[in-house]
C-alpha cells in the first residue's frame, strides 16, 4: 500500500478539536496496522484563528492545504463570535477554503444504520433502509453571487440583496458528477431547483436536461425545492442521488440528516475538478456544527467524524477497503447499543466520545485479525 499521505488538519472550534481528535486515534492506529503512513500538519480556522490572527483564514493555511493531498475539517463557528464584522465570522474561513480550493462538488450521505432507525423522528418503516446521496454545489449559488450586500436608504430604512447566479459551466460540471454517481449506485438522479419562481434556476433545469442524453442509462427526474422538503420527510427513499444548487443542498441535507436520527451521524466530502494529473483537491467535514453547549465535556458523537475520514480514504487515497473496515466498525458498535448524547434512547448504553472511539478502534481490531 502507498505511504505517506498528506494530511492537513483543521480541528476548529467547539466540538471539532475532539472529533477529530478520535480520528487522529483511529490514524494512529492505521499506521501501525495497515502499512500506511499520514503525513499529518495541523493548523486553525475558524473562530480560533479570529481570536489568534484576526482572520478566519489564514494564507498560509491554504497554500498548506494546497499542499496536501487531502483536508480534514472539525466544524467552525459559535455564538462568542456572533458579533465579529460579517466579513471575518467564522463561516468566511470555511467559505474561503472552498472557493480557493475550488470545491465545486459537495457529497452528503444520509444513511440509516438499521440501529438507529428507531432514533429518527420518523417512522421507522419510513427511514428503515435510507440511503441517499445528496450532490450540492458549493461554489456559486447565491452564497457567492455578486451584487450583494446592505444598503442605506435615503428615508432611514436598509435595503439587503443577494444574487443567485450560475453560469452554464458551474451546473455542467456539477450535474455530471450528479450523473456520475447515479451510475455507480441507483441510476436514478433527482434535479432540485426553483425554476416556476428563478430564471437561474429554470437556466438551471434546462442545462440538467441538455446533458442528460450522455447518460442514457439515468432515470433523470426533477423536483422543485418546497416539494423536496417535504418529500424527504414523507417518503425519503424514493430519492437515490439528489443534485441542486448551493443554498438548496445546504437546507435539504440538514432535513434528510433528521431522517438519520441525527446530525452527528453525517459525513460529508468536497471535491474539486481533477488536474492533468488525476489529483484533485478535497476536504472532508461531519455536517454537524460546533454545538459549543457541550464541548469540552466529552459528549460528542464522533462517529460522522469517522464516516468522513472513511470518504476521505475512499476518494482521495483509492483505499477502499479501509473505508468499508471504518464503516463496518461504526455500524458494529452501533449494533452493539453504544450511543452518544445526541443519538440516545432507552435500552442503549450511553457513551463518551473518547469511549466511542475506543469502541471503533475495538472492531478494528477484530476485522484487522479475522
Amino acid at each position: 500500500m502507498a505511504a505517506n499521505k498528506k494530511v492537513l488538519m483543521l480541528p476548529g472550534d467547539g466540538i471539532g478539536p475532539e472529533v477529530l481528535g478520535e480520528v487522529r486515534r483511529v490514524m494512529d492506529w492505521m499506521e501501525s496496522n495497515r502499512q500506511v503512513t499520514f503525513d499529518t500538519e495541523e493548523d486553525i480556522i475558524g473562530g480560533a484563528c479570529i481570536d489568534a490572527h484576526g482572520v478566519p483564514m489564514k494564507d498560509e493555511t491554504i497554500d498548506a492545504a494546497k499542499a496536501a493531498d487531502a483536508v480534514l475539517l472539525g466544524a467552525v463557528g459559535g455564538p462568542k463570535w456572533d458579533d465579529v464584522d460579517f466579513d471575518i465570522r467564522p463561516e468566511a474561513g470555511l467559505l474561503r477554503i472552498r472557493k480557493d480550493l475550488g470545491l465545486f462538488a459537495n457529497l452528503r450521505p444520509a444513511i440509516v444504520f438499521d440501529a438507529l432507525a428507531d432514533a429518527s423522528s420518523l417512522k421507522h418503516e419510513i427511514v428503515a433502509g435510507l440511503d441517499i446521496l445528496i450532490v450540492r454545489e458549493l461554489t456559486g449559488g447565491i452564497y457567492f453571487g455578486e451584487p450583494r450586500g446592505v444598503e442605506d436608504l435615503p428615508d432611514g430604512t436598509k435595503k439587503g440583496y443577494n444574487s443567485l447566479v450560475y453560469t452554464t459551466p458551474e451546473v455542467e460540471r456539477i450535474a455530471r458528477v450528479g450523473f456520475e454517481l447515479a451510475q455507480k449506485r441507483g441510476k436514478k438522479l433527482c434535479s432540485i431547483d426553483k425554476a416556476n419562481v428563478l430564471e437561474s434556476t429554470k437556466m438551471w433545469r434546462e442545462e440538467v436536461v441538455r446533458i442528460a442524453p450522455d447518460y442514457p442509462d439515468i432515470e433523470l427526474s426533477h423536483m422543485l425545492v418546497d416539494n423536496a422538503a417535504m418529500q424527504l420527510v414523507r417518503d425519503p427513499k424514493q430519492f437515490d442521488v439528489i443534485v441542486t444548487t448551493n443554498m438548496f443542498g445546504d437546507i435539504l441535507s440538514d432535513c434528510a440528516s433528521m431522517a438519520t436520527g441525527s446530525l452527528g451521524m453525517l459525513p460529508s466530502a468536497s471535491l474539486g475538478a481533477p488536474d492533468e494529473n488525476g489529483k484533485r483537491y478535497a476536504l472532508y467535514e461531519p455536517v454537524h456544527g460546533t454545538a459549543p453547549d457541550i464541548a469540552g465535556q466529552g459528549k460528542a458523537n464522533p462517529l460522522a467524524m469517522m464516516l468522513s475520514f472513511a470518504m476521505m480514504l475512499r476518494y482521495s487515497f483509492d483505499m477502499a477497503e479501509d473505508a468499508d473496515n471504518v464503516e463496518a466498525a461504526v455500524e458494529t458498535v452501533l449494533d452493539a447499543g453504544l450511543r452518544t448524547g445526541d443519538i440516545m434512547s432507552e435500552g442503549k448504553q450511553l457513551v463518551s466520545t473518547e469511549d466511542m472511539g475506543n469502541a471503533v478502534i475495538a472492531e478494528l481490531e477484530k476485522i484487522s485479525a479475522s
